[in-house]
């Protein structure tokens, strides 16, 4: 799971006891990703924002999903999940061996039915759909430099009303640091860009590595 440091230690665990827990397959799925991709294993979402993901896509009665990243499929089954059974995910990914975990959870948890898997860079997949207001949700957790345009092919085909979600936008509490490198400089852009777009409202949380919530207007 993602380190976070920039929340203290003991309100951390303290807001994780006091948010519904994951099932025995997500913690299972959880062991296996650490077991199998060693320091990877970070690129997981944790268990609240699995939590919270779920409850998004039940609140918003989301029926079109998009996923940019799906890794070993934590967070695709926890999208899924909050689908109604006709709904439909598209998960984009470019690992196979990564993606061929998730297939097995998305089989072991009753999800697989809801879940499309498109391999291949994100933003060609984007592209390649049709370019109409027909998603309702979506996800974006890949890598860094790419968010800027996951975030507009996604939003050109976002309903009115429809929600994306952005994971790690406070990079373990870096982001306000001028000095630091890594995907610093560019997820700072990015929030920038977000908080400033009139196409949008918006808020960021700091739950796990941040996470932003971006609502069509």
């Amino acid at each position: 799971m993602k380190a976070v440091n920039f929340v203290d230690a003991s309100i951390a665990a303290y807001a994780l006891a006091h948010t519904s827990p994951p099932d025995e397959a997500l913690l299972d799925l959880a062991e296996e990703t650490a077991r199998l991709t060693g320091d990877a294993a970070g690129m997981q979402i944790c268990p609240e924002q699995g939590t919270l993901l779920t409850m998004l896509v039940q609140i918003s009665g989301a029926r079109r999903a998009v996923e940019v990243g799906t890794f070993t499929g934590y967070s695709s089954i926890c999208i899924a999940r909050g689908l109604p059974e006709d709904g439909r995910l598209i998960a984009c990914d470019v690992s196979e061996d990564w993606t061929s975990v998730a297939r097995r959870y998305w089989e072991r948890t009753g999800v697989a039915h809801k879940i499309e898997l498109r391999l291949g860079p994100a933003a060609e997949t984007l592209r390649a759909m049709p370019r109409e207001e027909c998603v309702d949700f979506a996800f974006i957790d890949a890598d860094k430099p790419g968010y800027r345009v996951y975030y507009e092919e996604i939003l050109a085909r976002l309903v009115p009303g429809g929600l994306i979600c952005v994971d790690n936008t406070l990079q373990s509490g870096r982001i306000t640091d001028p000095d630091a490198g890594g995907n610093v400089p560019v997820m700072r852009e990015f929030n920038d860009l977000v908080a400033s777009d009139g196409r949008v409202t918006s808020v960021l949380l700091p739950v796990a590595d941040g996470l932003t919530l971006i609502r069509k207007r």
